[in-house]
């Protein structure tokens, strides 16, 4: 692809996220919020660990949980929530400076992803956000820890986003890539201008038979097409691609997309346990804990602009945008930067 195109690509999907982040927010008056920024350069340690050694599993309300673990058992807990398509590989990188650094690191397979499963075949498989954010909450009560930082990306971040509005006590501080993303099916009901419905192109076909079917029968190669428009300049090789291409072969992989997915545009029920969750989630609650959001300076997935969101966080606060072509899967491209807010944050 010629770097032409991918300029081109890097300024419509911008335009498009900020579109995006107007109308999603359903505020313009954020528009003009001011933001602390700080801005970084991209570090040079991608891909300087390939493992997490053995993999641990706990059962954790609905979900039986498969999960890497650094650290030392005893220390403050920080829980790193991956997105889609991607996954707990995502943190490997991280998860050593976190761990070196004293703390107990946790990167759970969310539902649908890598050695999750459902304790049973009757379960729904359901992707709404307060599902995904209930399982957490579920994990840190198996695993008996009362509070951790809380940090994602993509549809961790929106996890954790959830997390730090509802149970404010389980969350020590939070790191969103992304900013905020708690949504609702009656924000999503507003339709956008053309260019920013293009970028969601990929909900469109989810909404769709021939969607399912097809994410279902291409999927390795759908999750590759995410990660080069996502990341333009994200030089992955083959061997990372493949580390992480196994996280998809979870027999609830499908489901748990295409559910989440329709369920944004109100095309699919959610289940009844989680309304009271989501009509506290229509509020759009602010979020009072300390918080760092990040941006990389080539994110090529729609996200809403920093300014659109500065008001939802209350508390201590600081945004920090991360050059060095650096795209939506931020954790894995830059993991000196993600560590850095997640230590830094959990000092605010």
């Amino acid at each position: 692809m010629s770097t032409q195109i991918d300029l081109q690509r890097r300024r419509f999907f911008g335009v498009a996220a900020m579109t995006v982040a107007a109308v999603e927010l359903g505020a313009t008056g954020l528009a003009n919020a001011k933001t602390p920024a700080t801005a970084t350069s991209a570090p040079s340690m991608t891909g300087a660990h390939t493992s997490f050694g053995s993999l641990k599993q706990i059962d954790a309300g609905v979900l039986n949980i498969g999960y890497a673990e650094a650290g030392p058992a005893d220390g403050p807990a920080i829980l790193l929530l991956h997105g889609w398509p991607y996954d707990i590989y995502s943190y490997v990188d991280v998860a050593p400076i976190l761990a070196s650094a004293g703390y107990r690191v946790l990167i759970p397979y969310l539902r649908g992803y890598g050695t999750t499963r459902f304790l049973s075949d009757d379960t729904p498989r359901n992707g709404q956000q307060a599902a995904l954010a209930s399982d957490m909450i579920a994990f840190l009560d198996a695993l008996q820890i009362k509070q951790a930082v809380v940090a994602g990306y993509d549809w961790g971040a929106r996890t954790a986003d959830i997390m730090a509005a509802l149970w404010p006590e389980r969350c020590k501080a939070l790191v969103s890539v992304s900013g905020y993303l708690i949504g609702s099916q009656e924000i999503n009901k507003k339709p956008l201008p053309p260019k920013a419905e293009l970028s969601w192109w990929y909900q469109f076909y989810f909404a769709t038979e021939r969607g399912r079917a097809g994410y279902a029968a291409n999927t390795l190669d759908f999750v590759r097409l995410i990660w080069e428009t996502a990341s333009p300049t994200w030089k992955f090789s083959d061997e990372t691609f493949n580390r992480s291409a196994s996280a998809f072969d979870n027999p609830d992989h499908v489901a748990i997309t295409i559910h989440n997915y329709r369920w944004r545009l109100a095309l699919a029920e959610g289940e009844a346990k989680y309304d009271v969750l989501e009509s506290q989630l229509a509020k759009l609650p602010v979020i009072t804990i300390p918080t760092i959001t990040m941006e990389g300076d080539a994110n090529g997935a729609p996200h809403p602009a920093p300014s659109a969101y500065a008001s939802k966080f209350s508390g201590k606060y600081e945004h920090r945008d991360v050059a060095g072509g650096i795209g939506h899967n931020l954790p894995q491209e830059a993991p000196e930067a993600f560590a850095k807010a997640v230590l830094d944050v959990a000092k605010l």
